[in-house]
């Protein structure tokens, strides 16, 4: 009997900001292949992740619960199991190429194939820079390191961007110098369409889960990609004076910590001159511009090799500071790291539509359990989308959304920060501090004028802690039992 559910590919990138894809209103940007997933599909305009970085945000939305109930809270804490081994007990055949950020980063995840290519500046896992391993010490290699290893290649990194003569005022944007089928985008977006190519067509559903790298740091386009970015015209970051003295501590620890170590090759400076920030930007854009070529010849594999009855989801597991509140990278609650592009695309299964309700990150879990009418576990914490892509007048999104970080190596200066946002109001707290951040988003959508300690905001402040005590008791409660069989 034929299983005539859809393929379902699903394409992740790593750290991409909402104002990325023209058709969403990114000027800025040339992205005719996102363009098309947003003209010709559904769009989610104010979707927010659960955590902001890699890993906790990736675990979330792979298994549909919140940071807290899955115990992931930073990047390298263990994360074997998903809603992946679902989807293969029903019939799908599973595919994971690029990154999902698992640990250990080889788990099978519930995937029949997995081919990882992760981190462009890896430090969670041993990998060569041109010197043998330690005693005891083993290397990680991922599909990209083998495929540079047999040309004879070591990938750009930390170690050798730091021999630049200028490497502290790139800011983190440099050239790809090596070949332009080794760019790590491109050996994803190249090794999707070999596999779509050459694999003998399945009697089964397809589910691939496509992981690029990019734009995460090191922003690293090839030359031609950055020159043409260089010569547009880009935002500037925000820096407001009296934004970046009025944060709180542990956001000031933070760009404090930012400045001192240079993460993924970043060397950050909020006092960079106007030309390194704009090289900043135009070399991240450049490499979203790059990804959305790859997606290009994603889709156009996907349509010659009779692929035609599929579902494609493309989002991004958190956003990226580019400088813009004094910050860099990820862990702070401002939108920019928040607020991710989220589409889905099946033309005739799906009518093109906008949908501006509240949704969040791991939402798209339970969705693609339902399109492919796999089981759904009644305690799982996302909600399906199935009903706005289906366009479903009961269907409603969600009134408030919540995303968290525990302290780790990076966010040092708080054990837990927890954002609670509706669509007027952004509240961030800290579990150890009396400061934290209040936001009214209608007359200050930037989130430049912190109401924390206003009278004024004292009702809406005590409303949204209310709502944050409350959502995190019943889904302490709700959870128990989950959690106690994945951890």
């Amino acid at each position: 009997m034929t299983d005539d559910r859809p393929n379902i590919v699903f394409i992740n990138t790593d750290q991409q900001r909402y104002d990325t894809v023209r058709a969403l209103g990114a000027e800025h940007m040339d992205t005719p292949n996102l363009d098309r997933l947003v003209e010709n599909g559904v769009s989610f305009t104010d979707c927010h992740i659960t955590a902001p970085s890699c890993a906790p945000s990736r675990a979330s939305l792979f298994t549909g619960y919140y940071p807290h109930t899955t115990g992931i809270y930073r990047n390298g804490d263990r994360w074997t199991h998903s809603w992946v081994e679902d989807l293969s007990d029903s019939g799908y055949y599973t595919v994971n190429i690029g990154k999902m950020h698992t640990a250990p980063y080889e788990t099978s995840m519930g995937f029949d194939e997995r081919y990882p290519v992760e981190n462009k500046d890896r430090y969670l896992g041993d990998v060569p820079a041109g010197e043998p391993p330690l005693p005891g010490e083993k290397y990680f290699l991922d599909e990209w390191d083998r495929a540079l290893g047999a040309r004879g290649l070591l990938k750009q990194q930390r170690e050798f961007y730091r021999q630049w003569d200028d490497y502290e005022e790139r800011l983190g944007a440099f050239e790809w110098e090596l070949p332009e089928d080794t760019h790590p985008d491109v050996f994803v977006g190249d090794f999707v369409t070999r596999w779509l190519d050459h694999m003998p067509k399945l009697d089964q559903p397809l589910f691939m889960e496509v992981g690029f790298p990019g734009p995460h740091p090191p922003y690293d386009p090839t030359p031609e990609y950055a020159e043409e970015y260089l010569d547009r015209d880009l935002p500037s970051p925000k820096l407001d004076g009296d934004d970046l003295d009025g944060q709180p501590a542990p956001m000031k620890a933070l760009r404090e910590h930012h400045r001192e170590i240079d993460h993924d090759s970043v060397v950050h400076d909020v006092d960079a001159t106007a030309e390194q920030l704009r090289r900043q930007r135009a070399y991240y854009y450049a490499n979203v511009a790059m990804i959305d070529e790859q997606v290009g010849k994603i889709m156009n594999a996907l349509e010659a090799n009779g692929y035609e009855d599929t579902v494609v989801v493309f989002t991004s597991d958190h956003g990226e500071m580019l400088t813009d509140h004094g910050h860099i990278q990820k862990w702070t609650m401002y939108d920019e790291v928040t607020r991710v592009p989220t589409m889905v695309w099946s033309p005739g299964r799906f009518e093109p539509d906008t949908i501006d309700d509240l949704v969040s990150l791991f939402d798209l879990g339970p969705t693609v359990l339902d399109i492919a009418d796999a089981p759904i576990d009644e305690s799982m914490e996302a909600r399906s989308l199935l009903g706005a892509l289906e366009s479903d007048s009961e269907w409603t999104g969600r009134d408030v959304v919540f995303a968290e970080h525990a302290r780790s190596g990076i966010l040092e200066e708080t054990e837990f920060m927890t954002m609670v946002r509706t669509d007027d109001w952004k509240l961030v707290h800290f579990v150890d501090h009396d400061e934290g951040q209040l936001f009214d988003l209608n007359a200050d959508p930037e989130e430049t004028e912190n109401l924390w300690g206003d009278p004024d905001a004292r009702g809406a402040k005590r409303a949204l802690l209310d709502t944050l005590l409350e959502w995190r008791i019943r889904s302490d409660v709700n959870t128990a039992d989950w959690a106690e069989n994945f951890r």
